[in-house]
């Protein structure tokens, strides 16, 4: 971790921050501001924090220091290694030259593989606490309605109690006392499987959690990677070069001898579970208090110049976004080569939040395909998490966001080639009837072959001419508060439209009075929306409509009038109330600092060494007005 601060601030990548500002709510603030620009900004050094560890922040924040991080130029770098091995080890081998040929590639994957040192001394233990104290270390209280401060950026370590196959995961942390912390460790993830098999015979679960170190560790702790497979060999594979590890002091595990701080513990399952959260999510949204088990701390080490890492999440975008893009482009090849060979590209856009929206783009041979790609995806791994699956041909430009709407808009046949389904949702979805389970929606915007073609489908229909006059249709709608129709000018058959909270009205019986305004039944998509969102700012628009949606639920679809119209499509992306839409769950607030905190950063931006920056203004503030309470539960 060293090197690596060494190495941005060099590349002009890292600012360090002399002023003393306080773990609680303030490093947030400064952070949120910085990341939110264009490229991500800059890495964070909180020097002087009122401990002795420096924090850093936004550290995997940009494209550039992603890059830096894994030792790439281009994060396709590494699923073009992954495709090159993969097909030296695939090849046919003729006679035993050709199989000689194998030894050094079988030596380079021998090199990958992490191992344990034994050693005194080792780096990561230089200091060693054997009465522990949580409160030595600078963990952030990352928003105002969180539970409490949280380690963010840890390196969870557990092992299987049958295989002994190791697994690091990333799972928060909120601090309850000095040896004390939740594990919040979703039903679907490693580590909670490793629990449950200690909950059956009573034995208490050793775990290590490491932090900082080589950065590559932590990008390896928040990969996809497979059930059983050890991050560490995914992280020796992206350094090329081993990892080296040595066990802990006071458990039976194993940590990277770089870490810069470990703290030991373990879990007792048959303990009562602790009431963990709310914490201010990388969805935008608080998630909700819940029952989560606690982590005992037996002993801390560190090195004696230690970094403590941390990162924030809330409203997109923020760091995670690049550990994101990094994910993408990494896992690309090895499910296609894996599961999905017509896959060509794929698109986790940062408004998706990782699992609201993925775009893929597919070499399309035969009908039926972008459905087969469906199943498969929604069968693969985190992406069973995935709410909004789109499909494109492998010419389109997936990341022109403009081009692929207007695909989606001319290729897709609204009673045809939108497909539902349901199973296993993200835990932190709070649109879901019901908790981490709900509906799915795959849209095929291929070209479709004659056999998947409806005969009444109209195609390269013209938006150019089409005009609606705003004013007339607020007057005669009153509860409408706002109309976007911009799209229709760049043929993108989708109206954006607000409404006044819901009183005797529903926005199904709204939808349908609209289709009989004239030409409106020309109009594929009409999106609902809360009055307070902002409908220009279409990066707004897309996190909430995908992330307020529970896709069966709230779409309708009206079959075409006549042969000359069009199927459309209604999408209710307003906050869900029990009241309104029958929704029995807690609603979340979206997640905004408060305003004594901006206040306080407003006064001393100045001091901070942003030079060349004027104050930025707090991102909280576009969304003061979407706050319904004064609490992380909307209602």
């Amino acid at each position: 971790m060293e090197n690596f601060i060494k190495k941005i601030e060099k590349a002009g990548e890292l600012i360090r921050i002399k002023e003393k500002i306080s773990t609680e709510l303030e490093i947030t603030e400064i952070t949120d501001r910085i990341s939110k620009m264009q490229n991500g900004g800059k890495a964070l050094l909180f020097e002087n924090n009122g401990t002795d560890f420096p924090v850093l922040i936004n550290l995997f924040g940009s494209l550039k220091r992603m890059n830096l991080a894994l030792g790439t130029k281009n994060l396709d770098q590494v699923a073009q290694r992954i495709e090159e091995l993969f097909k030296d080890l695939a090849s046919p081998k003729e006679g035993l030259m050709g199989k000689l040929k194998m030894l050094p590639t079988l030596n380079s994957l021998a090199s990958y593989m992490p191992k344990v040192i034994k050693t005194k001394g080792a780096a990561c233990q230089e200091v060693v606490h054997y009465e522990p104290d949580l409160d030595m270390l600078p963990i952030l209280k990352c928003w105002p309605h969180d539970g409490g401060k949280f380690i963010t950026l840890p390196m969870v370590h557990t092992k299987d109690l049958e295989t002994g196959i190791r697994n690091v995961g990333m799972y928060r942390m909120q601090i309850f006392d000095k040896t004390t912390t939740g594990m919040h460790w979703h039903k679907h993830k490693t580590g909670a499987r490793h629990f449950e098999q200690y909950k059956k015979v009573g034995k208490k679960m050793p775990v290590a959690v490491a932090l900082g170190g080589d950065p590559i560790y932590t990008y390896s702790a928040t990969a996809p990677l497979p059930d059983n497979i050890d991050e560490y060999i995914l992280a020796g594979f992206l350094r090329q070069e081993k990892v080296e590890l040595v066990k802990c002091l006071t458990q039976d595990i194993e940590i990277p001898i770089d870490a810069d701080i470990v703290i030991e513990g373990y879990i007792d399952p048959q303990e009562a579970l602790v009431w963990e959260g709310p914490f201010g999510d990388h969805t935008g949204f608080y998630s909700l208090a819940d029952w989560y088990p606690a982590f005992h701390v037996t002993c801390i080490t560190h090195k004696l110049k230690a970094i403590y890492p941390t990162t924030i999440v809330g409203v997109p975008p923020q760091e995670d976004a690049y550990i994101g893009k990094a994910t993408e482009r990494i896992f690309l090849s090895p499910m296609r080569l894996a599961m999905i060979p017509e896959l060509q590209d794929m698109y986790l856009p940062e408004e998706g939040v990782a699992h609201n929206l993925t775009i893929v783009k597919i070499n399309k041979t035969y009908s039926g395909q972008a459905q087969k790609v469906m199943n498969a995806l929604w069968g693969a791994g985190q992406m069973m998490f995935n709410k909004i699956l789109v499909v494109v041909n492998q010419n389109i430009d997936i990341f022109n966001s403009m081009e692929l709407a207007q695909i989606i808009s001319q290729n897709v046949d609204i009673q045809n080639d939108i497909y539902f389904s349901k199973g296993p949702l993200d835990v932190l979805d709070h649109a879901a009837q019901k908790f981490a389970f709900g509906s799915k929606m795959g849209i095929d915007a291929t070209i479709k072959n004659p056999e998947e073609l409806n005969t009444n489908f109209i195609q390269n229909f013209s938006l150019s001419n089409f005009k609606i006059t705003k004013n007339q249709i607020l007057e005669k709608y009153g509860e409408i508060f706002d109309v976007n129709a911009d799209l229709l000018s760049n043929e993108i058959s989708i109206l954006l439209l607000s409404v006044k909270p819901e009183g005797k009205f529903k926005i199904n019986d709204l939808f349908l009075n609209l289709l009989n305004e004239e030409n409106f039944d020309k109009i594929k998509f009409f999106i609902f929306f809360d009055q307070e969102v902002p409908l220009d700012e279409l990066n707004i628009v897309t996190w909430l409509a995908s992330g307020n949606l529970d896709p069966q639920r709230d779409t309708i679809i009206a079959k075409a009038k006549t042969p000359q119209s069009f199927s459309n499509l209604a999408i209710n992306a307003t906050a869900k109330t029990k009241e309104a839409n029958g929704f029995e769950r807690s609603w979340p607030n979206i997640v905004t600092m408060n305003d004594e905190t901006i206040k306080k950063i407003d006064e001393i931006w100045n001091r901070l060494g942003f030079s060349m920056l004027t104050t930025i203004e707090s991102p909280s503030l576009k969304f003061k007005n979407f706050i319904k309470s004064d609490s992380a539960v909307a209602w």
